[in-house]
């Protein structure tokens, strides 16, 4: 940022021209902090997306495999592999799918914890805020204490008119 003291006056100009770059500066940088935000809201947002992707993606493929070996291990512990029968089949095949669906809903679970990471970009929305706060508090100029906006606008006008005669 320039001195405005530095003992030479500048035109208006050259005000207009430095507050404008100023606040190209500023925008810029704002910008800027709200893509770096974003950028880190879109990394947890993809791997939230990948751990769901994979979830459904194993209980797809491990359904049959994983229910007809649960089904036929839960069989052979209640007693089917010595001959006496064991529990009925559907039963075993019933335990296996509840198995798998429980498996699968922690995998749902975790990956919906990481949706629920994502935040909106706060540091930008603070910064955007502060800014507008501001520039909303700057006033060209100052009306006199006591004196109508009347009269100031009146006086300004004579002024100009008594400078381009």
């Amino acid at each position: 940022m320039s001195d405005p003291f530095d003992g030479t006056e500048r035109s208006l100009g050259q005000l207009v021209a430095s507050a404008t770059a100023e606040m190209s500066a500023l925008v810029h940088d704002e910008i800027a902090l709200a893509k770096a935000e974003l950028r880190q809201d879109v990394k947890r947002g993809g791997m939230g997306a990948v751990l769901g992707l994979v979830a459904a993606v194993v209980m797809l493929f491990s359904l049959p495999m994983l229910s007809f070996a649960l089904a036929y291990a839960i069989n052979t512990w209640t007693g089917g592999h010595n001959g006496n029968g064991g529990w009925n089949l559907v039963w075993c095949f019933l335990l296996s799918f509840a198995f798998n669906m429980i498996v699968g809903g922690l995998l749902i679970a975790i990956a919906w914890a990481q949706f629920k990471k994502v935040k909106p970009p706060e540091k930008s929305i603070a910064s955007a805020k502060q800014t507008a706060a501001m520039l909303q508090n700057v006033k060209p100029h100052p009306r006199p204490e006591g004196v109508p906006a009347a009269e100031v606008t009146m006086a300004k006008a004579q002024t100009v008119a008594r400078s381009s005669v």
